[in-house]
């Protein structure tokens, strides 16, 4: 066996004992459709490096054609904290993910960060995020009317 052959071998080797650590990376993203396919808020977890315990999370607020953009928002843990989900208005949604609020918009394609001052929902709650089976899901709590389109 040549150097060149071993070298290719033991490259091989490692890739193989790292590969199962690299796949224990979270990467999802989850859709809480609105009307259809082209009006969606997607949650997007990312965990960059397995051996972290945080996840990097954006919201994107879609409307297409109008609107699509990816938000970046605050980091999570691994296990997942869910996030909650209640109508906030036409074409608005209030998110909340333990003690943290934003507002997500696909009129403005906007989420912001949101200073709930009384803490409580501004609506009834649509749905939320969470972790199920290992996946992340978003869960219908109830088939609330859409709002209607500027």
């Amino acid at each position: 066996m040549t150097s060149s052959h071993r070298h290719a071998l033991f490259c091989g080797l490692i890739s193989l004992a790292v590969l199962p650590l690299l796949t224990a990376c979270e990467n999802s993203a989850t859709s809480m459709i609105v009307e259809n396919k082209d009006h969606a808020l997607v949650l997007i977890r990312e965990q960059p490096y397995f051996w972290s315990d945080k996840v990097e999370q954006y919201i994107v607020v879609s409307r297409l054609p109008t609107c699509q953009r990816r938000i970046k928002i605050h980091q999570d843990s691994v296990a997942m904290n869910p996030v909650d989900v209640y109508d906030a208005g036409p074409l608005l949604w209030a998110l909340r993910q333990g003690g943290q609020w934003y507002l997500a918009s696909t009129e403005r394609c906007q989420v912001q960060d949101w200073n709930n001052s009384g803490n409580r929902p501004p609506g009834p709650a649509v749905g939320n995020f969470e972790r199920r089976d290992g996946k992340t899901v978003f869960t219908l709590i109830a088939d609330p009317a859409p709002s209607p389109n500027p």
